[in-house]
């Protein structure tokens, strides 16, 4: 058979970019399910929510920010330690940034497995890092708290927390509580495939449920369309609870019936391809997932590092007959 393009290299069509007003303050940054960026316009200053992969991708979302107020880019906030999400950050510094904010476990992934988590994505999203010349280097936080830190951006508070782990362990929410817009990064996708090769899949859905019991009027996920009302964002949590614990459920009963990996692989189509085969980045998320999920299943809580070589010799062998 012809083996599947490895990851996204065969993704090469430029997908269209929305910037959508959520609030009198927040905006969303979609595109059609490429990982979203979220926008926060305060009454002095300006947070970004993900930077984009790399400072050239960078240039739109400034555009559009630069669109609506010059005030300064002061904090770039970091929802999770991935090179997708936070190379881009070199370009707000020209634009004001004066704090890179993330949690402490996104700090210490960057620490254990930054640098091969770089190498690891630009090999697998060549369109997501178009201008990839321009990644200084890894992205450091200059601003690390350990549960949650509250700003004020003028009159507007904003909580940055984390509230459990799923998608990495140190994932970060951005909540506004006067105006219930919640920012999520990849704790929720919709219309997407759930990434889960650094995941703790036990604890991600109750970490969703924590989400839920916020209210949000209005959610940003890390990818797929923001949803705009209360309706929508439970449609979203339970789109990425069903994902995450069929996921799970699936790798577990595997390794219960003795199954090697492409045995497993086979195991989890039958339960997910049904339901999920249909959204973007699924057969490029599936081999990573369930690599990831076999291993939770078998006890390995702490996710194992991903490395370009590792990526490829994995998904060749699922690839095979």
């Amino acid at each position: 058979m012809t083996e599947k393009k490895f990851a996204s290299q065969g993704d090469l069509q430029e997908k269209k970019t929305s910037f959508i007003k959520l609030s009198d303050n927040a905006y969303a940054y979609t595109a059609e399910g490429d990982p979203n960026s979220g926008v926060i316009i305060g009454d002095d200053s300006v947070m970004v929510i993900d930077t984009t992969a790399t400072p050239a991708m960078a240039q739109s979302l400034i555009k559009h920010i630069r669109e609506i107020t010059d005030l300064p880019i002061k904090y770039v906030t970091l929802t999770h330690y991935h090179a997708v999400r936070v190379l881009g950050a070199s370009a707000y510094f020209k634009e004001g940034a004066q704090q890179v904010i993330a949690s402490r476990g996104t700090y210490e992934m960057i620490v254990e497995r930054g640098e091969q988590d770089m190498h690891s994505e630009i090999d697998r999203f060549p369109r997501l890092f178009a201008g990839v010349e321009t990644v200084p280097g890894l992205t450091w936080p200059t601003l690390v708290f350990e549960k949650e830190i509250t700003l004020f951006m003028g009159q507007l508070e904003v909580k940055i927390m984390h509230v459990g782990m799923g998608h990495t362990k140190g994932d970060t929410i951005v909540w506004i509580p006067s105006q219930k817009v919640l920012f999520s990064g990849d704790l929720v996708e919709y219309d997407a495939a759930a990434y889960t090769g650094d995941a703790q899949l036990e604890e991600w859905p109750q970490t969703l449920e924590t989400l839920r019991a916020m209210g949000a009027d209005k959610l940003v996920p890390g990818r797929g369309p923001a949803l705009l009302n209360p309706a929508e964002v439970n449609a979203g949590l339970d789109y990425t609870k069903d994902f995450v614990s069929t996921l799970l459920s699936s790798a577990k009963e595997a390794v219960a019936q003795n199954l090697d990996l492409k045995g497993a692989m086979k195991h989890t189509r039958s339960k997910m391809d049904h339901k999920f085969g249909h959204v973007f980045i699924y057969e490029h998320c599936l081999p990573f997932d369930v690599t990831r999920a076999v291993d939770e299943a078998k006890g390995i809580k702490h996710p194992r590092i991903w490395t370009a070589e590792r990526d490829k010799e994995m998904w060749h062998a699922l690839q095979q007959d």
